[in-house]
């Protein structure tokens, strides 16, 4: 992919309303993306133009310089209207936090600045086959003066369509590193074979790395980023609260579209003779209120998070501090991920035997609610969120909390 000219965003309220903007024209064509499962490679060349891409980079990498508060709404609003286009940078906002934590002033020069021109940036991380998800076989073998990269990825979201890789890897000492490699470079190979049942447009298949060339300049010690309290798990799991977050608004919001302009009463309310429209039924007025509140309650429980991280800011002053941030992201993460299943999902008891018609693509909520939200055991997030509450242990210091 080349780059176009990307727009510049310089304020919260700029990065809102083009998140909005963007939204609005993607929303109508979100059924049919799911149903055909394919690149959104349209949709996400007017992303990259937006200026989306670049509100995290700092002012000083020439970028908007926005932090969390920003993010988790841009994040909202887009997953509200399709979450799948909401999913595909979610990584690539992690990747600008490493490069900031971590990266060097060549590797911030290229690849934020790529950034700034409307790139993005797709870390490969997940492997399969291993005792457990930090079990890597990808490897960074020494090749003369620099490396090379061996090895295969699965849920590879938006690598596709990523102009710089940043892929995991275990170096010769065993040490967790980031190889940033270009998309198109030689060895790189991207499937399509993504095949989960919701999320169907992020099309996160495989990645391979067949002995593929790495500058020994562009490789991120990763391993040093949790040796200290950090935040780069907080951060990007903020972002997977909005999306769950946004799939509870889409949800409810197709919902309330379809109880008003196809939905009829039951029977026996009509023939009552109080209520003459589904909006007016008695029942389906309370589940949805109770809906209503749920959902706006994962929204500002989102918002708090994102004002924590926001006060903390990308490097925590200590332990502490880092616990409090991962905390109330946990919060907010696991609340919404129940709210968006249980929307999605009581959103046909609301629209009745019509709503399951495939023509509607209602199913779609459900099944993007349900797979997104095992990205990560919710399980685990309430018992950290118990144990700091109740004793005050710490969570683990890694990245998916």
């Amino acid at each position: 992919m080349t780059a176009g000219t990307a727009v510049r965003l310089d304020s919260h309220a700029e990065a809102v309303a083009a998140a909005k903007t963007f939204a609005d024209a993607v929303r109508p064509g979100a059924a049919d993306r799911d149903r055909a499962g394919r690149v959104p490679h349209t949709e996400l060349a007017e992303f990259d133009r937006s200026g989306l891409p670049a509100i995290t980079v700092p002012v000083a990498d020439g970028g908007s310089g926005l932090g969390p508060v920003t993010l988790a709404e841009v994040i909202e609003t887009i997953a509200a209207a399709d979450p799948a286009l909401a999913q595909i940078p979610q990584g690539h906002y992690l990747a600008i936090d490493i490069l900031r934590l971590l990266g060097t002033a060549d590797q911030r020069r290229t690849l934020l600045g790529a950034v700034t021109e409307g790139g993005r940036i797709a870390p490969v991380l997940a492997e399969r086959g291993g005792t457990h998800a930090l079990d890597l076989k990808t490897r960074l073998v020494a090749d003369g003066p620099g490396w090379r990269l061996e090895g295969v990825k699965y849920y590879s979201t938006g690598a596709i369509t990523a102009r710089w890789l940043a892929a995991s890897a275990l170096d010769p000492d065993g040490r967790l590193v980031l190889a940033l490699v270009e998309r198109d470079t030689a060895g790189v190979a991207i499937g399509e074979d993504w095949s989960a049942m919701g999320q169907r447009a992020t099309v996160s298949g495989t990645t391979t790395f067949d002995g593929v060339r790495v500058d020994a300049g562009f490789v991120v010690p990763y391993w040093t980023a949790f040796t200290e309290p950090q935040l780069l798990g907080a951060r990007t799991q903020l972002v997977h609260a909005a999306i769950e977050a946004g799939i509870a608004q889409g949800a409810l919001a197709d919902a309330a579209e379809f109880i008003r302009t196809r939905s009829r009463p039951f029977a026996e309310a009509y023939r009552a003779g109080h209520t003459p429209t589904a909006a007016e039924d008695p029942n389906i007025r309370l589940r949805f209120g109770r809906l209503a509140t749920r959902t706006r309650a994962a929204v500002q429980l989102l918002r708090w998070a994102a004002d924590v991280l926001e006060e903390l800011g990308l490097v925590p002053a200590g332990p502490d501090t880092a616990a409090h941030g991962s905390i109330a992201v946990a919060q907010a993460k696991a609340f919404a991920s129940e709210v968006a299943v249980d929307v999605a999902n009581e959103l046909f008891a609301l629209t009745g035997a019509s709503g399951t018609d495939l023509k509607h693509g209602l199913d779609r909520h459900w099944r993007n609610a349900r797979t997104h939200s095992v990205h990560d055991p919710v399980d685990w997030k309430y018992h950290h969120i118990g144990a700091w509450e109740l004793t005050a242990v710490r969570p683990p210091n890694h990245a998916q909390i």
